[in-house]
């Protein structure tokens, strides 16, 4: 048997969304590509921005020597310099490049951060919904996460939050704004959040780290403010990527910050440089870093995502959905008609629109829809999604 057999288990645990997206290759092969509504995946068919071209092009048509060779495994210094300085002018605060290490997404960041913060049987608490991986990086290092459900408006429940956290509790992880649901932890939110993680500092006597987990930071609408979690606990350390900012999922760029002010950053961050190396990725890809230290001020067209929200979130109210209203991020979560997420994103297949179920981010009884695609595919699903509400009125 070449697969141990907790990672069949894992394997079966995560398998929703790429589950769901294979079942509409199939179905696009048996009724063609323009019948099949595949809203299962966050592949964003947005192109990145142009000055992503013009770096690309300047940088091929200008190469210089040992531009591809390796590197100190934090990154190159001039992608860390323009990281800390973005994130000096939006956030007040000191940064520079010794805070910062480049990293192969968000992704490969969480991990860094997992493997650099825990021993074996420390906790990470993560609220629900969350990011399926969490629970596979934090097994990767032999640490654990514990759930903490939302409250009606998928923020969460503080009291249940407060229980969570206990002497083994190395970190907080938030999503914000949240893959799936869209939501913004706000200013009174990450308030709370913290003055529960002080308070259980001072009980457990331990340190407890805010992490943030924030490829979405820049998709933001309706005019919301993002509060970053510098301002709110000198703990804190960002794991981010470029994949949903400037359209560059398969580059796998992006970069941790740590709070400048953090008691030992020093070692911590020469931690994080440690992991990056023996966990095997070694240093973030040379080129597009290269690229994106020009393009720390730049995002794609939010407007556009925006725009795509509002056509699937009114066109499903008004069909009867109960949904939360993201305030960022291209996802809807809708409730379930009944109470079988599984079997209802099941029912939508009949109509060959594609979703994921809810008990995938560990909520049941919703399911996620991406709007990060063609205009089209968004109008061709809304016919089959009315349809199925309506078999269940």
């Amino acid at each position: 048997m070449p697969v141990s057999n907790k990672i069949k288990k894992f394997m079966e645990q995560g398998s929703w969304i790429r589950k769901m997206f294979e079942e509409g290759i199939a179905l696009k092969a048996q009724y063609g590509d323009e019948n099949v509504f595949d809203l299962s995946l966050g592949n964003p068919v947005i192109d990145p921005p142009e000055e992503f071209y013009t770096e690309l092009k300047r940088l091929a048509n200008n190469p210089t020597t040992g531009m591809h060779r390796y590197m100190p495994n934090a990154g190159l210094n001039s992608a860390r310099q323009a990281v800390a300085a973005q994130l000096a002018v939006e956030t007040d605060i000191d940064f520079t490049e010794r805070n910062i290490v480049m990293a192969c997404g968000a992704g490969g960041a969480l991990n860094v951060i997992m493997k650099t913060l825990s021993d074996p049987g420390d906790e990470f608490v993560v609220f629900a919904p969350f990011f399926v991986e969490y629970h596979f990086y934090a097994d990767n290092h032999a640490a654990s996460c514990v759930v903490v459900p939302p409250d009606e408006n998928f923020l969460p429940n503080m009291d249940q939050f407060e229980k969570s956290i206990n002497e083994k509790t190395k970190g907080v992880l938030i999503n914000s704004p949240n893959n799936p649901t869209g939501v913004i932890y706000g200013k009174d939110t990450l308030e709370e959040i913290v003055s529960i993680i002080r308070a259980k500092e001072k009980e457990f006597g331990t340190e407890i780290y805010l992490i943030s987990d924030e490829p979405y930071r820049k998709l933001i609408f309706d005019g919301y403010e993002y509060p970053h979690i510098f301002q709110y606990h000198s703990r804190s350390i960002v794991a981010t990527s470029h994949s949903k900012d400037l359209a560059l999922p398969g580059e796998r760029i992006g970069f941790i910050a740590v709070h400048p002010s953090c008691r030992d950053v020093e070692e911590l961050v020469d931690g994080l440089v440690f992991c990056t190396r023996t966990l095997g990725f070694v240093n973030a890809p040379a080129l597009v870093q290269q690229i994106v230290t020009a393009l720390q001020d730049v995002t794609v067209d939010v407007a556009v995502y925006q725009s795509k929200r509002d056509f699937l979130y009114e066109s499903l109210l008004k069909v009867g959905y109960s949904i939360v209203k993201p305030q960022g991020a291209f996802y809807l979560f809708p409730k379930s008609p009944i109470p079988d997420d599984v079997a209802f994103v099941e029912e939508l297949k009949q109509y060959r629109v594609l979703a994921v179920p809810g008990r995938g981010f560990g909520v049941p009884g919703y399911f996620r829809l991406s709007y990060c695609l063609e205009d089209s595919t968004l109008q061709g699903a809304v016919p089959g999604l009315t349809a199925a509400i309506e078999k269940y009125r």
